[in-house]
């Protein structure tokens, strides 16, 4: 199905940004966070994991390093490639296909789905945020499990600065954000410098609360929908790391 072109649709804008948004750490912590989604997934046995919005593939390579069979599915060629040549190198037999997650839909094939590291709520129209999670419920086998990792509304609104600077992988980072329309939204300007050289990007996110991603599993089908704040199961408060939502399909 052809869809509007929207920001994310530019794979300049992966290939310049790349470095600052998967840095050294971010891949690092991949083992940690595959531990995460196998507890809260209570994976058994081997199970088919769709990794959605899956980038180089960091997660999806590592579910396959680990027994699983392991899809990938994404819309930059480019990553795609590298995860692609990153698992001919260690020999992991892994699906990566590129794909709009609003049209990718294999019925109830997978064990369990993921959507990881804040890709959630970018499109410009919110029915394509229902219509993921909606594919991502048909394509789930009886008894299966979604879990969405996003910033949630009201993290977003504890942590909120008008602007910051930091250094990441040699580059210079400006970042500025804005709450838009009675924070229903959260503008991104980045500016990223290098060698002399600066580039400038815009982008939005589609905040939305626990109870808000909560009832849009439930109305996607899910039987039972779980919160938490971090990877270890803790409570979704005003301590709260990230917002880790849980929903699972009947048996």
């Amino acid at each position: 199905m052809a869809h509007k072109e929207e920001w994310f649709n530019d794979e300049s804008f992966w290939e310049q940004y790349a470095p600052v948004m998967f840095d050294e750490k971010h891949w690092a912590e991949v083992p940690d966070v595959a531990d995460g989604v196998i507890r809260l997934a209570r994976f058994k046995g081997a199970p088919r994991v769709l990794d959605l919005c899956c980038g180089f593939g960091r997660l999806t390579l590592e579910f396959a390093r680990r027994g699983f069979a392991a899809t990938g599915v994404d819309i930059t060629e480019s990553y795609l490639k590298t995860a692609r040549e990153d698992a001919i190198y260690e020999n992991l037999d892994i699906e990566f296909t590129k794909e709009d997650v609003r049209d990718f839909k294999r019925p109830e094939f997978f064990d369990v789905a993921v959507n990881l590291y804040i890709s959630f709520g970018y499109f410009a129209d919110p029915l394509d945020d229902k219509k993921f999670i909606q594919n991502a419920y048909d394509s789930l086998k009886r008894g299966g499990t979604l879990i969405i990792d996003t910033l949630g509304k009201e993290i977003a609104v504890r942590d909120f600065v008008e602007s910051e600077w930091f250094e990441r992988a040699g580059f210079f980072v400006l970042t500025e954000y804005e709450a838009v329309d009675s924070w229903s939204s959260l503008k991104n300007r980045w500016i990223i410098i290098k060698d002399g050289k600066q580039i400038e990007r815009t982008f939005t996110q589609r905040l939305y609360s626990a109870a808000e991603l909560r009832s849009l599993l439930f109305e996607a089908g899910f039987a039972e929908v779980e919160i938490y704040g971090d990877w270890h199961e803790a409570v979704y408060d005003n301590s709260a790391e990230r917002l880790i939502v849980v929903g699972r399909k009947s048996r």
